[in-house]
């Protein structure tokens, strides 16, 4: 073998290394937007529940106004954030989900309500939708976490650094008290 013949194998080699390193990081990044697309889907359902549910209890609780404009702000702020930031999305959907413990907790004042079939078909539908959520988050957070390693994560970050890739942000928790319980008094 010459040495030209050489010189050749292991360029190609290397831009070999160099491609796959690439489509590997433009892999991850696109199931990172699946993944944040799935999080919006399960959001756009949750959007789609809160109204039947805030009208069903409203029928039974109209002098609950307070707890009915706070889910509804709530709401129209999360819908608002949609194209925003992870982080500003995040903050924006934890006050909702606040909103929202704060309806349930109305609903349980009024034993009529929890045992209306339509109410009860709604709170099952929302919390099944809450799973949803939390599960897109975390399979959101994998993915962005499996791309900022790979970009972070010698060679590939040489790679990542030359061709303009930027770490994701993971969705989060805006602040410690949201990660308590919620306190349900009468």
């Amino acid at each position: 073998m010459t040495t030209t013949t050489i010189v050749l194998i292991v360029l190609a080699i290397a831009v070999l290394w160099v491609i796959f390193v690439y489509n590997r990081l433009v892999t991850q990044v696109n199931q990172a937007k699946e993944a944040w697309s799935d999080i919006n889907v399960q959001l756009k359902r949750r959007y789609d529940l809160i109204p039947n549910l805030v009208e069903t209890v409203k029928g039974y609780a109209a002098h609950e106004s307070a707890a009915f404009e706070n889910v509804t702000k709530a709401r129209a702020a999360a819908m608002g954030a949609g194209s925003a930031a992870p982080a500003a999305q995040a903050a924006a959907e934890n006050q909702l989900s606040g909103a929202l413990k704060t309806l349930f907790a109305v609903s349980e004042a009024y034993p009529d309500l929890k045992a209306n079939q339509n109410f009860l078909q709604l709170q099952q539908e929302l919390g099944d939708t809450e799973d949803k959520i939390q599960a897109a988050r975390r399979f959101y957070n994998t993915t962005v976490m499996a791309l900022n390693t790979s970009e972070q994560v010698f060679p590939g970050s040489l790679i990542a650094s030359l061709f303009g890739f930027k770490p994701m942000d993971l969705f989060e928790l805006s602040s410690a008290a949201e990660s308590e319980p919620v306190k349900v008094q009468f």
